[in-house]
């Protein structure tokens, strides 16, 4: 992407707006974001457009029902630079190197990492109750370039949900990344039951964790 077109979408914070809402919900429709946004549809409309020509957003027709068919929105490739990434063609290249180096190497780079996550974390959320950790997790990795959130599922636990992957490359590459978050997330948050259920390497628009108190162990009569 050109250094023009970056400029001009950082200097527009309603386009950013717009982009990084469509990035959340994978596609969307002009109302939906003018909803979402607080602004005219035909605001929204005027904005997609240019993002539409600076090539920043796809569309596509959503038949369905009477009436004309809804245009709706999706982020394109070229727009993945404006979102959180940690160099990950560099990191592949030393994982790779790592790997060369000797059985395990890459295995135990990533437990490092985790161990050094989990000790961040657990300071971070010492003395906080569940939800309000829960809460704090995901501020974490939001902070760490996730675009992360939590929502309230449908039996009373909590949805985190990264909206990106700031390791997408490595994570493709290096299964170890994601089975690395996992297990980072559960040993945070070692009362809790966490499942991870969409995933961004497996071509999902987000990944989703679901987290909900451990049930006690029914003792033994």
């Amino acid at each position: 992407m050109s250094t023009v077109v970056n400029a001009t979408v950082t200097q527009s914070t309603t386009r950013r707006a717009i982009l990084l809402t469509i990035k959340k919900l994978g596609e969307a429709r002009a109302e939906e974001l003018a909803s979402i946004l607080g602004i005219t549809p035909s605001a929204v409309r005027q904005h997609l457009a240019a993002l539409l020509g600076e090539g920043l957003v796809a569309v596509r027709e959503q038949r369905g029902g009477t009436g004309r068919p809804k245009h709706v929105y999706s982020v394109t490739a070229e727009a993945e630079v404006l979102f959180p990434k940690t160099y990950g063609e560099l990191t592949c290249e030393l994982l790779d190197y790592a790997g060369a180096e000797g059985p395990g190497t890459v295995e135990r780079l990533f437990e490092r990492r985790r161990q050094r996550r989990v000790a961040d974390a657990q300071v971070r959320c010492a003395g906080k109750e569940f939800d309000e950790r829960v809460v704090e997790l995901a501020q974490i990795l939001d902070e760490d370039g996730y675009l992360a959130d939590t929502v309230r599922d449908a039996t009373g636990g909590w949805r985190i949900v990264e909206h990106n992957c700031a390791i997408l490359e490595v994570a493709l590459r290096y299964g170890q990344a994601c089975s690395s978050e996992l297990g980072f997330l559960r040993e945070v948050m070692p009362d809790a039951e966490i499942e991870r259920v969409s995933h961004m390497a497996s071509g999902e628009h987000h990944c989703g964790y679901v987290v909900r108190p451990r049930q006690p162990r029914a003792e033994l009569p």
